[in-house]
């Protein structure tokens, strides 16, 4: 049992289940588009996504005991090696136009983890884009959408129709609702500097917000040109799985309610897509 929980620690800390969730929703977008399984994309966004997460996790703590590292640490600094090098394998399958995102979104994981911006735009001394007040949320919302919906569309050649940007913005109000569990929970830790939105307007507000942005992500699946009944009938079997999770989340939740079961919605939608498509 206890080895049971080390692996599962171990696949919740090195980021493994975030990266499937990407890689889950990056999976949608290709069925909604009815494009065929695009592995060089979606292994890309895989590994990409355990390399960026563990670099803004487990940066600081390896600047500061890179001599002294615990032995979990140093596992997880492997782990994102191996990533970072399958991850730089793929992204040279990928076309030129899709590099070009992909060098905006690095840049922008780069600013978030790592203190370059001028300490006048901030609040905290740590000078990155997730210690900008109210911007945390934001930063990860568009690079989520952009990586699972601007991304494999790009790769595939596609032009960007009104569909496409209409599943952007569903998309990014959908990501917007995934971290609201996370930053309820948070509230106890997060500085007041950071100015969250639960810190803003309390969590009854919050989950208001997220309930409207539930409406929104559904209503836009009627605003696409293409319309499809499974896509239909999928994300709304989403948005109520995450109304529920979102309505019952609190400052108390268990360690695991928003880093495995929030997390793991995009991986249930990908599911239900499977199985009715």
């Amino acid at each position: 049992m206890k080895v049971l929980k080390s692996v599962f620690n171990f696949y919740i800390n090195s980021s493994i289940h975030v990266a499937f969730a990407v890689y889950a929703m990056t999976w949608v977008t290709l069925i909604s588009f009815d494009l065929p399984y695009d592995e060089n994309v979606l292994y890309f966004v895989f590994c990409a996504t355990i390399t960026a997460y563990n670099f803004i996790k487990y940066f600081g703590l390896a600047k500061f005991h890179h001599r002294s590292l615990a032995n979990w640490l140093r596992i997880i600094q492997l782990f994102s090696a191996v990533a970072f090098v399958l991850m730089c394998y793929y992204l040279f399958q990928l076309s030129l136009r899709t590099l070009t995102l992909i060098g905006f979104l690095a840049a922008a994981t780069f600013l978030y983890a790592i203190p370059l911006i001028p300490k006048k735009y901030l609040f905290d001394e740590q000078q990155n884009l997730r210690e900008i007040s109210g911007a945390k949320i934001y930063v990860i919302a568009l690079v989520w959408c952009f990586v699972s919906v601007l991304l494999p569309i790009m790769n595939a050649g596609i032009e960007l129709s009104a569909d496409t940007w209409i599943a952007l913005f569903q998309r990014f109000c959908y990501v917007l609702v995934l971290m609201l569990p996370f930053e309820i929970r948070d509230l106890n830790y997060d500085s007041l500097k950071l100015a969250t939105i639960p810190q803003k307007i309390g969590i009854k507000k919050t989950k208001i917000i997220g309930v409207l942005l539930l409406m929104v992500f559904m209503m836009l699946e009627f605003f696409k040109d293409e319309i499809d009944d499974t896509s239909v009938f999928s994300t709304l079997i989403i948005m109520f799985m995450t109304l529920l999770l979102l309505i019952f989340s609190s400052k108390k939740q268990h360690k695991y309610y928003s880093a495995f079961w929030v997390e793991a919605l995009p991986i249930f939608w990908l599911i239900i897509l499977l199985l009715f498509t």
